[in-house]
């Protein structure tokens, strides 16, 4: 169940009660693909750094160690030892990043593997399968996400058998939920919103969508290639469309701009794998702008990356040891930049809550943007 504390403006505050806890939102959700953070990050660690939600993929898992597999040993939580929530995705944009290993059919996708070329089908219910097996707190619906930029009519095709996968995913997971023996009898099923960049598209597929009354929605297809201005310009087009009295999820984003942009347009949930993916190639986010920490003038530097951060990293570590251990490819200097990172992501999300709270959500954006873009 989603409780909305307070609206500033489109700025949502609100938290979501699921049977693995409660998910105070605007959230950024920690992305382990499969099943761990990227950067020797365990789940003690992410507690560490505020993590509230963690990210895990259907069709990674599926393909490796098998969702069978983790089934038998009692779903994702007990296998990955994480006690809150997770959100799996559908394999839905494996559907988009593997285009020479897939063909798309209105019963589902023919993959091949990735990793051994074995052939592979995934459609609405083999997803809601899967996702039953891992046990995750949130299910995402299976979709497709189209290429930037598609044509008018490639994109009505794709977004019509997107709502036609997502009535089988309902009543899929409607299905296994009442089963004796799934694991997670309680597992909750968001929708995708799809259309691209065409706006009257994508307002459509929001009305058709919220019709089913989902415990909460996304919006895809989009951190794709169009344009930050396109992607605002489509959030304020279409989250007027999504209820607003249910979660707002902007997947695969983003920057902290683009978060704080989106928490502006009404969007409360996000993910993005850029905190983690920066931190393994020794960049890291600070109040004051983007770090390398591989640069020559932190030889000396027995500064914290940020004064001031509770971060595993600052309170312990020099910006000089940190790049010394980079330099070095020793693999604590990449586990330190992500934990600050994700910490910093974190962090930042409790001050947009704070922020919501006060009625002050605008002040604290421009204030935030303007340190973070001018580093002061």
């Amino acid at each position: 169940m989603y409780k909305l504390h307070n609206i500033d403006g489109k700025a949502k505050r609100g938290e979501l009660h699921t049977v693995h806890g409660v998910i105070q939102t605007p959230v950024f959700m920690n992305v382990g693909t499969a099943a761990a953070i990227k950067g020797a990050v365990s789940t003690e660690d992410l507690k560490q750094v505020k993590c509230q939600v963690e990210l895990s993929n259907t069709y990674h898992l599926h393909v490796r160690p098998g969702d069978g597999v983790i089934r038998k040993l009692g779903g994702l939580h007990k296998f990955m030892v994480w006690d809150k929530p997770i959100l799996t995705d559908s394999g839905g944009f494996q559907v988009f990043s593997l285009t020479s290993l897939r063909k798309i059919k209105e019963e589902g996708v023919y993959f091949s593997s990735h990793i051994d070329g074995k052939k592979i089908f995934m459609g609405p219910e083999e997803s809601m399968q899967i996702q039953s097996n891992l046990a995750s707190t949130i299910a995402m619906a299976f979709d497709e996400c189209p290429p930037y930029p598609a044509t008018r009519e490639y994109m009505k095709d794709s977004v019509d058998r997107t709502t036609r996968w997502l009535v089988r995913c309902k009543d899929e997971l409607n299905r296994l939920n009442g089963l004796d023996d799934t694991i997670n009898k309680n597992q909750l099923l968001f929708g995708i919103n799809q259309g691209g960049t065409y706006e009257d598209m994508r307002i459509e597929h929001a009305k058709v969508i919220s019709e089913l009354d989902l415990p909460g929605y996304a919006i895809g297809g989009l951190a794709v290639g169009e344009s930050h201005h396109e992607m605002y310009r489509i959030l304020e087009a279409v989250v007027p469309h999504l209820p607003q009295n249910k979660p707002t999820y902007l997947m695969g984003v983003g920057t902290p701009q683009n978060i704080l942009e989106a928490v502006e347009r009404g969007v409360d949930f996000f993910d993005c794998v850029y905190p983690t993916r920066n931190g393994r190639h020794g960049h890291v986010y600070t109040n004051h702008g983007k770090m390398n920490m591989l640069n020559a003038k932190f030889e000396l530097d027995d500064r914290p990356i940020e004064e001031g951060c509770g971060c595993p990293a600052c309170t312990t570590y020099s910006r000089a040891y940190i790049r010394h251990l980079l330099k070095a490819k020793e693999m604590l200097g990449m586990r330190l930049c992500v934990l600050h990172n994700l910490y910093f992501y974190n962090s930042m999300m409790e001050e947009i809550r704070e922020a919501i709270e006060n009625n002050r959500y605008s002040d604290y954006k421009a204030e935030k943007l303007e340190r973070y873009n001018n580093g002061n």
